[in-house]
Formats: C-alpha cells, sequence, structure tokens
C-alpha cells in the first residue's frame, strides 16, 4: 500500500482506520522528517496501541477516537484540509478478534458484543439475535452474511433465545445448517453479517468515501483496503462513478448530469498479496488494495 501512496517527506496522511498503528507506522516513516498523520479509530484499546507504538513520532502524530464517517468535520477542525493521502483499512483487526470478550470470534466463547466502540450506546449483536424479529434477522444475513442458508439459521436462532455467548451462537448455526464441509466455518457468515450490522459498516464507509475525496489535494491519493466482497463491491462503483465525467444513462443523447470526475483510477484492477505477506498474515489472503487520484480542484476553490 505504502508504495501505492507515492508519499513525500513532509506529506500531511489521514489513516481513518488507524487500528493499532501498523500502517501509520510506514506512513509517518516515509513521509520523515515532518510529515503528519491524523488518525481515527472507534476502538479505544486499539487507539492505545497505536498510541503506544507512535509515541516517538512525537506531535507529527494526532489520534482521535472517532468514527471515520465524521471525517471531513473532523479533519478539518485538526487542519487536515488538502492532504496528501487518506487511507482506509476496513473491517476489524486481529487484536479484536484475539479477545474473546469483544464478540468477534465464535472459536473462543465471549458475550454476543461485537461494537467497534464498546463504549457506544447502539445494539450489541446479543440485541440483534435477541430481539430483532426473524425475518429481519434473515435478511441481516442474506444483505451482510450472503448466507446461502440464511432462512434456516434465523430459524434456529430466534427457536435457541436467549443467545447471549459467542460459542452458544456458533453451535446453533452449526446445527442449523447440518455442519456443512466448506472452506470456513459454518458460522464464519452470520457473524460477519452480525458485525456488520451492529457498526452499520457499509452505510458508514458509503458516507465516508466523499468526504475523504474532498480532503485530497489534486494528486493526493485514496487507498482502501478491503477484505470481502461487499466492501470491495461498493469501493469499486465508488471509485468508477467518481471516475466519469457524465452519468447519465446511455440513452441520453447530451449530458444533463452536470457531473465531473474527482477521481483517476491507479489500476484497473485491486491489488492483491502475494504469498509472501499471505505466509505471514494468512488474514491477507482476502484483502484486496484500490487505489485512486484526485483530480480537478478541492472543495472551497
Amino acid at each position: 500500500m505504502l508504495a501505492g501512496l507515492e508519499l513525500q517527506p513532509g506529506d500531511q496522511v489521514i489513516d481513518a482506520t488507524v487500528g493499532g498503528g501498523g500502517h501509520a507506522a510506514g506512513i509517518l516513516a516515509a513521509s520523515g522528517p515532518d510529515g503528519r498523520l491524523l488518525g481515527f479509530d472507534r476502538d479505544p484499546a486499539a487507539l492505545e496501541t497505536a498510541r503506544d507504538r507512535l509515541a516517538r513520532y512525537g506531535d507529527r502524530v494526532i489520534l482521535v477516537h472517532r468514527s471515520y464517517e465524521f471525517i471531513g468535520a473532523d479533519a478539518g477542525r485538526y487542519g487536515f484540509v488538502g492532504v496528501n493521502a487518506v487511507v482506509f483499512d476496513l473491517g476489524f483487526s486481529s487484536l479484536q478478534l484475539a479477545d474473546p470478550q469483544r464478540g468477534f470470534a465464535f472459536m473462543a466463547d465471549g458475550p454476543l458484543d461485537m461494537r467497534f466502540d464498546p463504549t457506544e450506546d447502539r445494539p450489541t449483536a446479543a440485541d440483534l439475535v435477541n430481539e430483532r424479529p426473524e425475518e429481519e434477522l434473515r435478511d441481516i444475513l442474506v444483505r451482510y452474511g450472503e448466507e446461502r442458508q440464511a432462512r434456516r439459521i434465523a430459524h434456529a436462532i430466534v427457536a435457541a433465545r436467549p443467545l447471549h455467548a459467542t460459542g452458544a451462537l456458533a453451535r446453533v448455526v452449526t446445527e442449523a445448517v447440518g455442519g456443512r464441509r466448506e472452506r470456513i466455518h459454518p458460522a464464519t457468515r452470520t457473524f460477519q453479517a452480525l458485525r456488520i450490522a451492529v457498526n452499520d459498516e457499509l452505510g458508514v464507509l458509503a458516507r465516508a468515501l466523499p468526504q475523504a475525496v474532498e480532503l485530497l489535494a489534486p494528486g493526493g491519493r485514496l487507498a482502501v483496503i478491503a477484505f470481502h466482497s461487499l466492501e470491495d463491491r461498493l469501493v469499486k462503483q465508488y471509485l468508477q462513478r467518481e471516475s466519469r465525467d457524465c452519468l447519465c444513462p446511455p440513452e441520453v443523447p447530451v449530458c444533463r448530469c452536470g457531473h465531473k470526475a474527482t477521481l483517476r483510477l491507479v489500476g484497473r484492477k485491486p491489488v492483491q498479496p502475494g504469498p509472501v505477506e499471505t505466509d505471514a498474515n494468512p488474514r491477507a489472503r482476502s484483502a484486496r488494495l484500490r487505489l485512486a487520484e484526485r483530480i480537478g480542484p478541492v472543495a472551497g476553490e
């Protein structure tokens, strides 16, 4: 990813999903000695890890406990407008997965939480599982998990209520689908769907991408790493739309929408990890990196 950003000394970068600070450390090293980084994360535990990791960069780093949904207003507040790059590393982190108390994993028992920010007043996975009607649960599993057995799983969940632990939910799902042999655990898509629904991940991403583009200086780059098809499809469609001058239907002979491209795609296909990276980090197998470059004037010009 760092190579695709083409960073120079003194560049200003926004890391919308700073996590444990891995990408941020690379960005700060590449933009040294005086480049600056503004990092966001919804997870207070991740921010503490990032603060420790990035402490050596001093005031070159600003870390904010906040969802990137508000990136436009927050970046302006900290003076990060007309930046050289904005980075999104989507999904959840290994730190979150490793802590059973967060509720993201089904291999170790823990509470059904799944909130990226445990301090946020929003429904947990347990709230969805135990309170939503069966049809709504089915829709969540289809929309966010692309689960083929959604109806059967939703029915089994409702019959097994109340469910408050990850292990119990995983067992219910496995029994509902008959323990079918697949490349992934039978509960993987159910847990993905609930996590996305709990955190409104696709809605937040759709609202944040236009704000990120507005923050870029001409020539600045947007980098998005997605780990599943729903995120990647949303990002792909947005980048394709913003790289076109006209969005009118083909049957309209003269452009009426007045849309002007704001981005130039960097590569027609996403960048995928090589064998060395996937050997070191098996979770990276599904990663897709898409890059685009800002064209035209920035907002307000």
